[in-house]
């Protein structure tokens, strides 16, 4: 049986792994860390195929973006990158995720409001012959050749091999929605599917309070994960996100250790009317919606009583754009002290400076 073509869909993306600072300089080519949807664009004889991250295609929801790309690429070139909406005070990862919409006219409409852009990072094929062997610092220069007079919504990423430049893009591109910075070795060939990139991320901590919980895998003897929440300037306790990467045996020891605090926890709750709620638009923890793919998101209350110290990266609105780290129980801290006003509030940056700084230096 012949081997899938190197220039044909599927291909996994390489991925990265996280890493708490930058790289030493030297051996390394830095670049912005989108937070969109990765995809890799196949620009064929037919036309063009967005393939997503987990393999699967997405031209449907991003038709305007399947339009402009077949316009703008040369045939038998293989791009990989992010998917995003460029908004008015930089990404929009809101209006990204209301783009995979399963009504047509939904899409058509979103397309003309909130159309997408396409940030390319990496080449894997050009002239019909694949590149993936080469060093990442020769699918650069190729990439800064086939791109070199792109224009919207086709994007090259910025680059640069200096630490220091790198260190001050982790700092001042978060205020334009950037997610931090990955650092690609430049001898380094493509590898789909593995993890040879390194990713430096945002890292702040904030203090929340425990308001309740969700089992693990339906499991009732074991917490998959707690729902945080801080509070706001009305005094009201808002739902942030969850913290969820523990052990099997604090999963367990979590039943015993919250049982007290589920005790007519619901009674007096700040989410009371969310847990009773059947409209799945209540902002509710747990609401069931088309991101949800089915899980059962369903939540136990507890009475807000606990503090917990996590790590986070950003924030997506007013929410942890990611699931939290848990670091440990802050006995000394009142919960009425977790407010928003203690989280780190980025600088704006506008993101067309991003792009100023897209040739390699």
């Amino acid at each position: 049986m012949a081997s899938p073509s190197p220039t044909s869909p599927p291909i996994e993306p390489m991925l990265a792994k996280i890493a708490d600072e930058l790289p030493p300089e030297g051996g390394f080519l830095y670049e912005p860390k989108w937070d969109g949807f990765r995809a890799l664009v196949f620009r064929t004889a037919d036309g063009v195929y967005l393939q997503s991250r987990d393999l699967r295609p997405l031209n449907r929801y991003f038709p305007e973006l399947e339009k402009a790309l077949a316009e703008a690429l040369p045939r038998g070139c293989v791009l990989d990158g992010e998917i995003v909406v460029m908004g008015a005070n930089g990404l929009d990862f809101d209006a990204l995720q209301q783009r995979l919409h399963p009504a047509a006219s939904r899409v058509a409409k979103l397309a003309q409001a909130t159309p997408a852009a396409f940030v390319a990072f990496d080449l894997l094929a050009a002239g019909g012959r694949s590149t993936m062997e080469l060093p990442q610092s020769e699918r650069r220069v190729r990439l800064e050749r086939l791109l070199g007079s792109a224009a919207a919504p086709l994007h090259l990423t910025p680059a640069t091999r200096d630490r220091a430049v790198a260190q001050d893009w982790l700092q001042r591109f978060e205020g334009a929605g950037l997610d931090g910075v990955i650092a690609k070795p430049e001898a380094l060939p493509y590898q789909p599917g593995k993890r040879a990139m390194y990713k430096i991320k945002h890292s702040r901590t904030a203090d929340c309070v425990v308001a309740g919980f969700r089992w693990y895998r339906d499991q009732e003897d074991a917490v998959g994960s707690l729902l945080l929440g801080l509070y706001d300037e009305a005094g009201a306790l808002q739902h942030v996100g969850v913290t969820s990467a523990f052990t099997m045996q604090m999963r367990k020891d979590l039943v015993q250790e919250l049982a007290p605090l589920r005790e007519q926890a619901l009674e007096n709750h700040p989410w009371r009317d969310w847990a009773q709620a059947s409209d799945e638009s209540t902002r509710m923890p747990g609401a069931q919606s088309r991101w949800s793919a089915g899980k059962d998101l369903s939540w136990q209350p507890l009475r807000p009583e606990r503090v917990a110290e996590v790590r986070y990266d950003h924030l997506q609105g007013d929410r942890f754009r990611h699931a939290a780290v848990f670091l440990r129980w802050r006995p000394d801290k009142p919960p009425q002290d977790c407010r928003y006003d203690q989280l780190e509030v980025a600088t704006p940056f506008e993101l067309e400076k991003v792009f100023g700084a897209a040739k390699a230096r």
